[in-house]
Formats: C-alpha cells, structure tokens, sequence
C-alpha cells in the first residue's frame, strides 16, 4: 500500500515539475499575466497533453501487451506511429509561435528591421538625388514588410521540430525504464509470495505430521496404565486432555507462551513418569524469569519425546536430564540422555519428530536459531539456543 501511494506521489511530482516547465523558460519565471496567457492557451495543453497521453499510452498498454510479450515488430510500428504524430503535431513549434513573450519579440525585431530598412533607403535617395533606374520605390514603404522581417520563425515552422522529438524519445524512454522495473518488482513480488505459500504450506504440513506422532505415543503410554489398572489412569486422561487441547487450540499458532509450552513438556513428562520403574530418574530444571517469552508451539516436545524413547532401559540406570534457561530475548533449552535399545549411534536418527523440527526451525527462526545434536559415548545432547 505504501509503495502504490508512493507511485502517486512520485508521478504528480514530475508532472507537475513537466508543466511548470513551459512557464518558466517561455516567460518571465511566474511573474506578470503573460503566465496567465500561456497557462490558458490551447497550445500550452496540446503540448503537454500530447506527452502525458503518449506516456501512459506506452506504459500502459504498449509496453505491457507488446514489448514484454516480445512482439517487437508491432511495437516498433505503432512507435513510428506516434513519431509521425509529433512530427505533424510539432506541439513545441506551435506553443513557441504562440508565446506572448515570443510574439512580442518578434513584433519588435519586425519593426526594427522595417525601419533599418527605411533609414537605408532614405540614405540611398538622398546619395542619388533620386531612385535609381532599376529601384522599386515600393520596396521603399516602411508599411510594406519585408521578407526578411519573418525570417526567423517562417524558417523555424519550415524545419523539423527537434525539440519535440526530443521530448517524444525521452518520454518513452522513461516509460519504458518505469514498465521494466514495475515489471521486474511485480515479478519479485510473485516469486517471494509464492516462496512464502510454500513456506506455510510445508510448515502446516510439519505441524500435521507432528501432532499425530505426539498423541499417538501419549495414547499407547495410557494404554499401558490402562491394562496394568494403574490408579493414574484417570490423572492420565486428564492430562492428555491438558495437551490435546494445547495440540489443538494453540498448534495452529506461529508463536505461543513459553510458560504454555512448558506445561505442555510438565504434563508429558508426567505421563511418561507413570509407566518408568525406580532405576530411571527425571530431572526438568527451569531457570530464569517466564514473563511474556513467546516460542513456536511443540517445538521442544519431540526433543524430549526422543529422550523417553532411547534414554530408558529396565535393566540399567538411567538419567534424563531437562534444563530450560529463560531470558528477555533468549530462550536456551538443554537435555541429555544415555542411549540404550541399541540404537543406531548417529546423531541425525531421532526420527520424523526431530527431522521435522529441524525444519520448522528453519521457517520460524531463520539465522535466529542455533541447533547443536551430537552423541559421543552413548550420550545424546542436545542444546537450542532460540532468539526471540
């Protein structure tokens, strides 16, 4: 929107500067009635609505449906066209011949040369004593104007208007520089909306693949306390209902509160504490001031589902360890976990959770992320610094 008003303005600026132009240089700056005159004449308005006519012409349906869509030849003859139309025009011939100031000029250079041309025919009379044989006492009437007199303008209307074929070439050459780059950002606006569409839809897409993913694994881990009658089942369904509703109301959203998200990782981790036996500890430290830190919705979820899917064993200790540091315009997120179930000791095999994160990341926080996963020793760590 800005920019279309900026157009506006841009093209009133210099139309206005273009009809200003005859007053200043054919009269006396803006002084005086003359301005008035020239302002009114028809021949000051078939100057200038020539050129704007033929500018938007051009820029407007020429340059569009003709020369960007390659049809040279067709251009070139309607150009020609409109060439000769300026030619027979010749609409600076006539606002110059119609100038009061040039009028007037030319009504005193008429008058000085009638009467040069009659002091010198006095002077040849009284040399002579009288009209030589061969001499025209006719050509002698100072009311008699002589050919010269008009001299300067008859020759000026019997040339080529250059000036006016000048104006032609320029002002086609502007169209035609504005119609390519109104083209060209018409063409990158395009390009970064159609990028932007991919972006959202292969965003949703993400999304889509993760929440399945994530409420499946939650249901099978109550179907576990289901079939063993565990007294947390109906603890369980509640909180289940805490993260559907989070899945639901607030996934669609591109940022939520952190402190939301966080419940959402307490109510998961809750759940998974339910079916762990005693050899596996659970550690979620949160340091820092949660205010109004906002953060993409299960962003740090499948981090943490991955730790409850390699990082538990029945037959060994085992360790999972959650750190979240909130700060006003970072929010850093650690955890660590022995892998077991042996699994593939590559850092880059967490699965859809993990791969898809990745890319949400991408999208949400471009240049603004940093993602750390490596595994040695059969630990896996993982450290997101996100700026907010």
């Amino acid at each position: 929107m800005l920019r279309f008003k900026a157009t506006y303005v841009i093209h009133a600026a210099g139309w206005l500067l273009f009809l200003i132009f005859p007053l200043l240089f054919l009269n006396d700056g803006l002084k005086g009635n003359s301005t008035w005159v020239l302002f009114a004449s028809s021949y000051y308005w078939l100057f200038c609505l020539t050129y704007m006519v033929m500018f938007y012409f051009n820029l407007g349906y020429l340059i569009p449906k003709l020369l960007l869509r390659k049809k040279y030849v067709i251009y070139s003859l309607i150009i020609i066209f409109l060439l000769g139309c300026v030619y027979f025009l010749q609409p600076f011939d006539k606002l110059l011949a119609h100038n009061p100031r040039v009028q007037a000029q030319l009504a005193a250079q008429q008058a000085a040369t009638a009467h040069q041309h009659y002091l010198d025919s006095v002077k040849e009379s009284h040399r002579y004593f009288g009209p030589l044989p061969h001499q025209d006492l006719r050509m002698q009437d100072p009311t008699v104007k002589p050919a010269t007199g008009i001299s300067p303008l008859l020759a000026h209307s019997r040339n080529i208007d250059t000036i006016s074929l000048v104006i032609f070439a320029l002002m086609m050459a502007l169209s035609i520089a504005i119609g390519t780059v109104q083209q060209w950002q018409s063409t990158e606006q395009r390009v970064v909306k159609a990028e932007a569409e991919k972006a959202n839809a292969e965003l949703s897409f993400l999304k889509a693949q993760i929440n399945p993913h994530f409420l499946f694994n939650t249901l099978n881990n109550i179907y576990t306390l289901s079939i063993s009658d565990s007294e947390h089942t109906s603890d369980s369904i509640m909180k289940l209902s805490n993260i559907m509703r989070y899945v639901t109301d607030e996934v669609s959203e591109d940022f939520v509160l952190l402190q939301d998200e966080i419940n959402c990782v307490n109510d998961y981790i809750y759940l998974q504490r339910l079916r762990l036996g005693k050899k596996t500890k659970v550690s979620f430290k949160i340091t820092g001031t949660i205010t109004t830190q906002r953060i993409a919705p299960l962003i740090l979820i499948p981090f943490v589902e991955n730790m409850f899917k390699y990082g538990i064993s029945k037959q060994e200790e085992s360790a999972l360890n959650i750190e979240l540091v909130a700060e006003a315009q970072t929010i850093t997120f650690y955890c660590s976990n022995r892998v077991f179930n042996n699994q593939s000791k590559n850092p880059e095999r967490a699965g859809v959770g993990i791969a898809n994160t990745k890319q949400r990341l991408q999208y949400i926080y471009p240049k603004k992320h940093l993602l750390n996963i490596e595994e040695k020793n059969n630990i896996f760590k993982v450290k997101l610094t996100l700026h907010t």
